[in-house]
């Protein structure tokens, strides 16, 4: 019952931020105009530098993981066979 009511609250709120009219345009069209500043686009371009190491190393690590685990043929595997009487 309760996700019910979280559902149609969360209906009823998308559909206020795109019909009405908040001045010029609807919340969703603020939002929107907001976006397409030069600001955001400089904030976006300096979250891409300062961020895109750390991206980085994460991609790097879990390709690491990957391919340790895949080349460990027998993997979870075998420590569950081995643990069988």
């Amino acid at each position: 019952m309760r996700f019910i009511i979280y559902l149609a609250l969360a209906i009823a709120l998308v559909y206020v931020a795109m019909t009405v009219q908040l001045g010029k345009h609807t919340l969703v069209g603020h939002v929107r105009a907001i976006w397409h500043t030069e600001e955001v686009r400089d904030l976006k371009e300096g979250v891409k530098e300062k961020a895109s190491p750390a991206v980085e190393r994460l991609e790097r690590g879990a390709k690491a993981g990957f391919h340790a685990a895949s080349r460990d043929g027998s993997g979870s595997q075998g420590s569950s066979a081995e643990a069988r009487p």
